[in-house]
């Protein structure tokens, strides 16, 4: 028993795992926040070149 709860193989890939899903709700929610205002300059920069 002791053997299995120092075995610490695989915790990296948990880890690893867990910063991965925080750094995709922090764009997603950046994304939801600044969404309208990044279509908007896209919406002028297309009718710029219109």
């Amino acid at each position: 028993m002791k053997e299995l709860w120092l075995n610490e193989e695989g915790q990296g890939m948990a880890e690893y795992g867990l910063i991965i899903a925080l750094i995709a709700v922090v764009v997603i929610a950046a994304l939801t926040l600044m969404g309208q205002k990044i279509y908007q300059k896209f919406s002028d920069v297309n009718d710029a070149l219109e």
